[in-house]
């Protein structure tokens, strides 16, 4: 009993403290790649206290309920966007000799099942907040989740087949190096369809400020707002663990996998983190054509591809 609280207390401390990271780095990632000088220079060195500033803000603003809303699922949807993300992490090791809160025989799909409820959370803010372009917004939400979702599920299963079990412990036990050439596809797949599911640029149109403000979030201020904010990052934080673990090894490093493994996990989510904002300052958003050609013209058909190649080689080389 008290290992497993022990593990659960260091998943809480780690959901508490990676978004957060990631948030600071994201302040930082932009300001040198687009110039921006403000967050260079909040607290003094470097700007660390940017991101103080921001919750100090977000802290100070009025929490404003708009009179038409449907209250109580107004005020529920940022808790279902941001606490299904803590429950991915508890089944995401992140290393060897059960470095993981719950290893469960069907992690792979519980995760992906778990991520599609914290989409839902902006679902339910469109359509509670009684404003026509938070509801527009929303749809939108509902369109990415229903497009991005299938290629996602296909590209896990690829992964989950080749090593014969959806064990997310089990996969990074089974995972060799020569699967990185033999999953890319998978790998892209996945990683690109989940920042869709995110809807981080250049997959943002359910929150482009140009034609609906921002979209499901509208009507939000205040710490409501800056969940839905720290959601976004906490999400960040899932599909790169995720990622790694299922395309890239975990834990498995050049050495000392036993004694560095949660070390190699980290610095792999760090790199995807870091391409993730890379991503966000180099492309302009996406239609909305654009967005859902990619998904059903593209995706779909790659994660198929993905899936029946795993499934020929599994066959040839039992």
């Amino acid at each position: 009993m008290l290992e497993i609280i022990g593990k659960l207390v260091l998943v809480a401390a780690a959901f508490a403290l990676l978004p957060l990271l990631v948030g600071q780095a994201e302040h930082k990632v932009m300001a040198h790649m687009q110039g921006r000088l403000g967050p260079m220079y909040a607290g003094g060195f470097h700007g660390w206290a940017q991101l103080v500033a921001d919750g100090v803000k977000f802290a100070q603003k009025e929490d404003v309920v708009p009179r038409d809303a449907d209250r109580w699922v107004f005020k529920l949807a940022p808790g279902v966007a941001l606490v299904p993300y803590l429950l991915v992490l508890i089944v995401v090791p992140v290393g060897p000799g059960g470095q993981v809160a719950l290893d469960l025989g069907v992690g792979v799909f519980f995760a992906l099942a778990v991520m599609g409820i914290g989409v839902i959370g902006a679902i339910m803010a469109g359509w509670a907040s009684a404003n026509k372009y938070a509801l527009l917004g929303g749809i939108r939400v509902a369109a990415q989740l229903m497009s991005y979702e299938l290629p996602m599920v296909f590209a896990a299963s690829s992964v989950a087949m080749a090593a014969g079990t959806l064990s997310l412990q089990g996969i990074v036990g089974e995972w060799r190096w020569w699967w990185l050439p033999w999953q890319a596809i998978g790998a892209v797949v996945f990683f690109v369809a989940g920042l869709a599911e995110l809807r981080r640029p250049p997959f943002d149109m359910p929150v482009a400020d140009s034609e609906i403000i921002f979209g499901p979030y509208t009507e939000y201020g205040g710490l409501r707002f800056a969940l839905f904010i720290l959601a976004e990052y906490a999400g960040i934080v899932v599909l790169c663990a995720l990622t790694a673990v299922l395309f890239l090894g975990g834990w498995k490093g050049p050495f000392l996998d036993t004694e560095l493994g949660w070390l190699w996990t980290l610095l792999k989510v760090a790199v995807l983190a870091f391409c993730v904002i890379w991503l966000r300052v180099s492309y302009p958003r996406m239609r909305e054509d654009q967005l859902q050609k990619l998904a059903w013209a593209w995706l779909v058909p790659l994660s198929l591809a993905q899936l029946a190649l795993t499934g020929v080689l599994k066959v040839a080389f039992a």
